[in-house]
């Protein structure tokens, strides 16, 4: 190495080095005085030549453009662009010849460089190397009409080559500085406007064919092929290389570009142009990844407002067609394909988690209705996802009219019910456990981008469901669920759970499920099928709670899909449900009943009751009434028909209706009535004492009294020897009015084995007892015996009638002589 070094600077001292090192710089030397004398020459040959050149320059351009071209002064550049001839022009303008009707300047620059090949010069002939536009606006203007002011320029004349043929003059070099360009096409309503911070350009000829390699940086001011709905790549800078050829057979420029800088993502674009005078079609197709935000932020404001309101949260591969026609007016054929995996995509109505699918979007979905929003769709396929943990399968989904969309789909889903905890008002429902399948063909409607009236048809299965009805304070075990939708009506082909004690199965049907659901549910009938083999009344009452008072506290960060829920609430609560019930087993209190057969019509927390029947107490009853809610009671009516049931049984299920004077034990027999009444039960069940109202008739057979006391007072009284503690009966029958506390006695009939007796008058169970007694004196003993009924009237009032009141004293039953008086 240090060798290498010593004979280094030995040969860079030696004599021979210094001599041609001197030769050398004498060359530079010279090379300079011959490029100063150059320049001296071409500026003394400019300032000869001044009027000539110019004079070249504009007859150049003036046989080639229909319109104006102004120059207000213009200099040669000393050594600028060397070895080439700068020729710079200041205060340039190009006129259309119809520029006096709209306008519009097609160029207007404050400086043009035009490098001219000095040889060709010299040969009395302008080969223009290179054009520099510095500073400068371009206006190109095409009118409704179809004219253009960029028309100026003169078609090319076709001539046969010939050897001996001049060239055509060519520019080799194009470069804009400071340039804005606009293209204003008033037949297509398109405006493209730009702001030209940088443009090169080298060009290749082949004959009128020609390619170039173009480094482009501009500011994007409009990109708009529909000035109604406004401009791509709005305000967003554009900077790349780009690869141009021109066919003149094809009158078509063909762009490719890879890498190129929009906004701060980078795309690669493939396009077209064709510029012919009788076609105009074009064609730019974008690849890139890129976020979902900046994606929509590029694409016109008529799309844009709309796709911000979604959200995809990782970047996405994305493809974007454009084709069209520039001469066309209204929108070209948009199609933008996009591929997302593993993704969040949230929307106005939440958030989907876990999120693949493949979308689409085109604003030609039906190819004869052309291109617009009301023919725009959005078509997703295989769509996977979790909305609030529930998982999705979509094998396609279709957003139609981007004006008033529709959705249209078909959902797959299989989870643990529990998961729709998530997205439930927890005011309404809670599951606990269980398992669901869905699969539904869906549609809805998006309203401010808001999912609104979902339909769906289809099917779906719940088991094993634990869940918390809140409204109505129902907890429900081991629910089985089986739903079939379809646009006729909602078929319910099973449902089966069990509440407290109770266990039901239910199946039923809707009709106009779909319609009615969300315009008319006060019109919803429901047709249930309910068996019950074991039910509590009481316990089951719960349900007619009535929730539409409880006041909802409203949170500030409200879930979305409670409108949902509420949706479902207020449903519930209006529509009319029409059931029939068989029940095997049914109690109430200490009431048992068996084979139960009613129809039950539910009706805003109202059930009224019709065509009922139930054995029970070794009878049977025939009833229809109403059980509704009403503060914390519940009001009932009934019409009821009692035939042969044991009386005694009979009272003591319905805590003997209240009465204190007697109990159960002090009567036997069959009783057989006819009731119509109204009263109050308490929130859980229970007959609210002295609150019935009504008439009720009834006749006991083979009855019996019981060391009943009132009786067995006015036996003391009136029959001391005969024995009033066991007192059997050929006839009890009476017509009674209820009022609360009172009852009004319009004719009460006792014909026993110790007496008989008639009563009139009001049997209170509290205070104000007033009852007319008519008592016949004779022994009744053997009047059981009389063949007929007839015969027993007949006898019955023979011999001395004794006349008394039974009357309230301080709240004790007193009897005295006297008749009632007359009203």
């Amino acid at each position: 190495m240090k060798e290498t070094l010593h004979k280094t600077k030995s040969f860079l001292r030696s004599e021979s080095f210094k001599k041609y090192a001197k030769r050398f710089g004498y060359f530079v030397l010279g090379l300079v005085a011959i490029l100063l004398l150059a320049c001296g020459g071409l500026s003394i040959y400019f300032n000869r030549h001044k009027t000539e050149i110019i004079a070249k320059v504009n007859t150049k351009i003036n046989e080639n453009i229909n319109g104006k071209f102004h120059i207000t002064d213009f200099h040669y550049k000393f050594l600028t662009g060397f070895p080439y001839f700068t020729l710079a022009l200041n205060d340039v303008e190009i006129k259309d010849n119809k520029w006096e009707s709209h306008k519009h300047t097609l160029l207007r620059a404050k400086e043009i460089e035009a490098r001219l090949n000095i040889w060709s010069l010299l040969h009395h002939e302008i080969n223009i190397h290179k054009i520099l536009i510095n500073d400068a606006d371009i206006y190109i203007y095409k009118a409704a009409d179809g004219y253009s002011n960029s028309n100026i320029f003169k078609p090319k004349k076709k001539k046969p080559k010939t050897d001996k043929e001049k060239p055509e003059t060519t520019i080799d070099q194009v470069s804009l500085s400071e340039v804005h360009v606009i293209i204003d096409n008033h037949l297509g309503h398109k405006l493209f406007d730009f702001d030209v911070a940088s443009l090169e350009s080298k060009v290749d000829y082949d004959d009128d064919n020609w390619q170039t390699n173009l480094f482009l940086k501009t500011k994007i001011n409009s990109l708009a092929f529909n000035t109604v709905h406004g401009s791509f790549a709005k305000e967003k800078m554009l900077e790349g290389k780009f690869d141009i050829s021109y066919s003149e057979a094809k009158q078509k420029i063909d762009i490719n570009t890879k890498g190129l800088k929009i906004g701060s993502d980078a795309f690669d674009i493939v396009a077209f142009f064709n510029i012919g005078k009788n076609n105009s079609l074009f064609g730019i197709n974008i690849g890139t990844d890129i976020l979902w935000q900046n994606a929509s932020n590029l694409l016109s404001g008529n799309i844009s407002s709309k796709l911000n309101k979604f959200g995809i949260k990782k970047p996405i591969k994305v493809n974007c067609d454009i084709k069209g026609d520039l001469n066309v007016e209204g929108d070209p054929k948009i199609v933008v394909q996009a591929d997302v995996r593993n993704n969040e995509l949230s929307i106005p109505d939440g958030l989907f988690t876990n999120c693949s699918f493949k979308g689409i979007f085109t604003n030609n979905f039906k190819p004869e209705k052309g291109f617009s929003d009301p023919n725009s769709a959005i078509i997703l396929t295989n769509f996977k996802a979790e909305y609030e943990n529930i998982p999705l399968n979509i094998a396609q989904a279709v957003i139609n009219d981007l004006e008033k969309p529709i959705v249209t789909g078909v959902v797959n889903s299989d989870f643990d019910i529990s998961k729709l905890n998530g997205m439930m008002n927890e005011k309404m429902l809670h599951f606990e456990s269980g398992h669901a399948k869905a699969n539904l063909k869906f549609q809805f409607d998006i309203v401010d981008l808001y999912i609104n009236k979902p339909r769906f048809t289809g099917n779906v299965d719940i088991d094993n469901a634990t869940f918390d009805y809140l409204p109505k304070s129902i907890h429900a075990e081991n629910t089985a669920v089986q739903l079939s939708f379809t646009q006729e009506a909602l078929y319910i082909k099973k449902i089966a759970y069990k509440h407290k004690n109770n266990i039901i199965r239910i199946d039923g049907k809707i009709d106009n499920f779909l319609n009615l659901y969300y315009n008319a549910p006060e019109k919803m009938v429901v047709n249930w099928n309910i068996y019950c083999p074991n039910i509590d009344v009481k316990q089951f009452l719960g349900v007619l709670k009535n929730s539409s008072q409880q006041k909802t506290v409203t949170k500030k960060a409200a879930k979305q899909n409670v409108n949902f829920t509420n949706q479902l609430k207020s449903v519930t609560e209006k529509c009319t449900a029409i059931i029939n019930l068989k029940a095997d087993k049914i109690t109430y209190g200490s009431l048992t009943a068996t084979q139960t057969r009613a129809t039950l019509e539910m009706l805003n927390s109202k059930i009224l009751l019709k065509n009922g029947t139930v054995q029970t107490s070794g009878g049977s009853i025939n009833f229809s009434g109403s059980v509704q809610p009403s503060g914390n009671h519940y009001v009932f009516t009934s019409n009821a028909q009692v035939n042969k049931v044991d009386i005694a049984s009979f009272l003591r299920s319905f805590n003997n209706f209240g009465i204190k004077s007697f109990s159960p034990k002090n009567i036997r027999g069959r009783l057989t009535s006819n009731a119509n009444v109204t009263g109050l039960m308490s929130s859980k069940g229970d007959l609210i004492m002295n609150s019935m109202k009504g008439k009720l008739d009834f006749n006991v057979n083979q009855g019996a009294l019981l060391n009943f006391e009132p009786i067995m007072k006015v036996g003391k009284f009136a029959f001391p020897l005969r024995d009033v503690e066991n007192i059997t009966f050929s006839d009890l029958s009476g017509s009674l009015n209820l009022r609360g506390e009172q009852i009004d006695v319009h004719k009460l009939t006792i014909s026993s084995s110790v007496l008989n007796m008639d009563a009139e008058g009001i049997y209170s169970f509290g205070r104000g007892t007033n009852l007319a007694l008519t008592v016949p004196l004779r022994n009744s003993k053997n009047d059981a015996k009389l063949a007929t009924k007839e015969e027993r009237k007949a006898v019955r009032e023979r011999g001395i009638v004794l006349h008394l009141i039974a009357y309230d004293n301080e709240g004790k039953m007193k009897v005295k002589w006297g008749k009632k008086e007359k009203s």
